[in-house]
């Protein structure tokens, strides 16, 4: 069984647009995989344990995994994950890999795939709330896929967090960044919100703060329960995991993500539409990362041993 570390990760160089195709595949494709609840253990408040098990069809091979995924408010980086992939076909443990990086990119890339998806054609001013990897993620991937895509974004200052995030997409030329105090300022007059903050106490804004036509991505599903009972839509990457949500008898309108990307279901109608997407986060899309990276590796060896054998000599 082979051991992959996150540096072992960061030498493959896989770009932001890589990302957002391993994930639509698996949103394209979510029917065929083996995908039961993640089962979620929280000893007291603030902290929790997941545990995230699924199988995936991918060309011809089937995987399996189980992703653990912790956060522990106190520890840096708070989120931290492994993740066990198998060969479902004949049970061998494959490797066992680091899963930050996995989890950071493909979190960020679901929340871009939303945002391609049901944001308004013309959108333009993105409010970012939680700003550490899994926000940066989210942007990277969007730069990637939309790099000539002008828009305004408004960070929420705290610490030194605004002006670092800043500084990690300097390189787009075309994003231009506000920062504001309060989360009414990052969601008024926004045409998208993104969330990816770990913890918010309750509901942070007021039904009056989500102008029409707005896209919400509360990537942790937290801070935004009022928008349950007002918006038109409401979208999700699993409905097994979004059944138990307090509201969810109440939705006015629900789909899961993977129906409306393939054809199934309808996804926005109108640029007036309040949409609400619950990407909760689903094991499918790590394993399938997990399975590429594997084979990556794989590939990478192989080379570094056909450039190590010794060459053949020839004597006169």
């Amino acid at each position: 069984m082979k051991i992959i570390t996150h540096s072992d990760i960061k030498t493959l160089d896989i770009r932001p647009q890589l990302c957002y195709q391993w994930v639509n595949e698996m949103i394209c494709h979510k029917q065929k995989a083996l995908l039961p609840p993640k089962i979620s253990l929280k000893p007291r408040d603030g902290v929790f344990c997941n545990v995230m098990p699924c199988i995936i069809r991918t060309g011809k091979r089937n995987f399996g995994g189980v992703k653990v995924v912790t956060r522990y408010p106190r520890r840096k980086p708070s989120l931290q994950s492994m993740l066990l992939l198998f060969d479902a076909d004949t049970g061998d443990n494959l490797a066992l890999i680091d899963a930050n990086w996995i989890t950071a990119m493909r979190t960020g890339a679901v929340a871009a795939h939303s945002i391609q998806l049901f944001a308004r054609k013309e959108f333009n001013t993105v409010g970012m709330i939680g700003l550490g990897n899994t926000a940066r993620a989210t942007m990277l991937v969007l730069s990637d896929i939309m790099p000539e895509k002008r828009l305004k974004i408004k960070l929420m200052k705290y610490k030194r967090q605004a002006e670092d995030f800043k500084s990690r997409l300097a390189f787009n030329k075309n994003y231009d960044f506000t920062f504001v105090k309060s989360y009414d300022d990052v969601v008024k007059d926004s045409d998208v919100v993104v969330s990816a903050a770990t913890y918010l106490p309750g509901d942070i804004c007021t039904n009056d703060c989500f102008g029409k036509g707005i896209l919400l991505v509360p990537i942790h599903t937290l801070g935004f329960t009022n928008c349950d009972l007002f918006f038109d839509k409401v979208f999700a990457d699993d409905e097994a995991h979004v059944r138990d949500f307090r509201h969810f008898d109440r939705f006015r309108y629900f789909a899961e993500t993977s129906d409306v990307a393939n054809g199934i279901k309808k996804g926005r109608e109108s640029d007036d539409e309040r949409i609400l997407v619950y990407n909760i986060g689903v094991s499918i899309h790590d394993v399938n990362f997990a399975s590429k990276i594997y084979q990556m590796m794989l590939n990478k060896e192989s080379e570094t041993l056909s450039l190590q054998a010794p060459t053949e000599k020839f004597w006169i």
